[in-house]
């Protein structure tokens, strides 16, 4: 249709120019300092399609999780959840010898989970209605922090000890997650 959308400028000492749509349905285009506005124009014009095509595919995509995503638990469902985690970590930490002081369940918009430096993990809710290697990988994933609280070498050795297709489950998470 005839809908417009707004294209946000940024400058910046880049060489190339690039255009972006966010999953917020904003519209970026990275541009070096000095390109003329003139310049800045035809390109947007030349890609005006795409742009069109991919905030739209977007809006779509906005919508489907809007409608598909986990309702908010209820005080009893809350209960429920975490006693479901409360299982899979105290399960985990007997196998890997490693212990959390507090465990809780948040509604995150960012995170699965994450390991506090005082021995506290926290789990995104909506890992309970995902498929259960996904919720054992993030909490695996997080009781490994309880010894490595970094993304090195020896922590992703930890996790493949305890979830050897980890690289799957976390694949699996970055491409369904967000149908949550």
């Amino acid at each position: 249709g005839q809908q417009k959308i707004a294209v946000q400028v940024i400058r910046s000492n880049r060489k190339t120019l690039g255009l972006e749509v966010k999953r917020n349905l904003e519209v970026y285009a990275r541009i070096p300092v000095n390109l003329a506005d003139k310049s800045l124009e035809e390109f947007i014009k030349k890609n005006e399609e795409w742009i069109c095509r991919t905030y739209q595919a977007e809006k779509e995509a906005a919508e489907k999780r809007r409608l598909t995503a986990c309702p908010l638990p209820t005080e009893e469902e809350k209960q429920k959840i975490l006693d479901k985690f409360v299982e899979r970590v105290r399960y985990y930490e007997s196998l890997m010898k490693l212990y959390s002081r507090r465990i809780t369940i948040k509604n995150q918009k960012t995170r699965w989970g994450s390991c506090s430096s005082r021995k506290n993990l926290n789990f995104n809710y909506k890992l309970a209605y995902m498929p259960q290697e996904i919720m054992d990988y993030v909490v695996v994933h997080e009781l490994a922090h309880l010894r490595h609280m970094n993304h090195s070498r020896e922590f992703w050795e930890l996790v493949e000890q305890y979830i050897p297709d980890y690289r799957e489950r976390r694949k699996w998470l970055k491409e369904h997650g967000q149908e949550y």
